[in-house]
């Protein structure tokens, strides 16, 4: 490591940073969907990654914490085509929410 630099969180990078709902497309059928898996998973935070035009997901259920991405053109065409869009959505919600892999110990 350099002399003077520091290792950097990728997710407090300040030029990706946390987002709120309002500014998310979509947010709630997303919320929906999330909820209609699991309704104690609670939306923790959400990143936006302009390099990459995606969300990041940060989701905790008890002690576990689940982190996935869905890119903002899929998310604006949620709103826009519904049942194509939808479908992915579904499908990579089962892929990352439903799934035990996801999901890793919180330490607090």
């Amino acid at each position: 490591m350099v002399k003077g630099a520091h290792m950097v969180d990728p997710l407090d990078d300040p030029d990706d940073p946390i987002v709120e709902e309002k500014d998310v497309p979509s947010f709630e059928i997303i919320a929906r969907k999330i909820k209609d898996i699991d309704n104690s998973i609670i939306i923790f935070r959400i990143y936006y990654f302009f390099s990459r035009r995606a969300y990041k997901f940060q989701l905790i259920r008890k002690d576990r914490m689940c982190m996935f991405e869905i890119s903002r053109e899929l998310l604006e065409n949620l709103g826009k085509d519904g049942t194509s869009s939808e479908q992915q959505i579904s499908d990579m919600l089962t892929l990352n929410v439903d799934s035990e892999e996801c999901w890793k110990r919180v330490e607090s």
